[in-house]
């Protein structure tokens, strides 16, 4: 495999790019090789409680200038894009923020509180009891059901606190019916990625700290990924792992594809 013959670099942010707040050495460094060589860059998330603007900022605090909010994808931005494709113009019910609404009403999609077309669940810091009684009430109707992603907690600096993937248990368990989930691992990303940047999968790169999910979801589709060991995964996690990547490097700064 050539890493220079690639054109779309996808990179996760948190134990990948930077660590909590502090961008890891050599990150940087590497987008301006990137840049220099003609290479295209993404920065992927699950949060779907924010949207690109916010990353784009941070990113940009951390030192990375030439950043755009086009080059954040967000899996509330997934979704909202799968459901255009199934119904334009659809409605949603959704127990979700304002920023993940944003990202639904910006491809024609309409947010109703009666007779919706889809149910969407994302990370909802806003979750209430009276809006998860009606999204069980739709999805007992036989409405279809999607969630944003499956990560079961949210890092915090003050420890762990519940993310979408609990609030998903929450709902399988009163209705019984589990929803199509987007975001890293599931391979809509890539489809994603190949229609926003008009590329092929063997034209795409996945680069992330995270074997379950991150290299994982390369492997389901069929793109080329490189493990970078500043994050979640230590050099002994790889070899008992079903997801094995293409490459493995100690940081961005040691990937070369010259």
């Amino acid at each position: 495999m050539d890493l220079k013959a690639k054109k779309v670099f996808l990179m996760d942010m948190d134990g990948t790019f930077y660590l909590g707040n502090t961008i890891i050495p050599g990150s940087l460094d590497f987008i301006d090789r990137l840049q220099k060589n003609g290479k295209s860059f993404y920065f992927l998330t699950n949060n779907s409680s924010r949207d690109a603007n916010f990353y784009a900022l941070k990113l940009n605090n951390m030192g990375l200038k030439t950043i755009h909010k086009s080059q954040i994808i967000t899996s509330g931005e997934i979704c909202a894009w799968y459901l255009q494709s199934l119904k334009p113009n659809g409605k949603v019910y959704l127990l979700g923020t304002k920023e993940l609404e944003r990202d639904l009403l910006k491809v024609g999609l309409v947010s109703v509180q009666n007779d919706p077309d889809f149910i969407v669940l994302g990370f909802d810091k806003t979750l209430t009891y009276h809006k998860l009684e009606r999204a069980c009430y739709f999805i007992r109707q036989g409405i279809p059901f999607f969630a944003t992603h499956p990560d079961i907690n949210c890092p915090t600096e003050d420890g762990p606190i519940p993310d979408t993937g609990s609030m998903i248990k929450m709902i399988e368990e009163s209705t019984g019916i589990s929803p199509k989930i987007f975001g890293k691992p599931y391979p809509e990303v890539i489809e994603y990625v190949s229609y926003r940047t008009k590329t092929t999968q063997n034209e795409i790169v996945m680069i992330g700290d995270r074997l379950y999910t991150d290299i994982a979801m390369g492997k389901k589709s069929g793109i080329t990924t490189i493990l970078v060991l500043t994050g979640e995964t230590q050099k002994d996690d790889i070899k008992d792992s079903p997801w094995q990547p293409d490459y493995v490097f100690p940081s961005l700064s040691d990937i070369d594809f010259n």
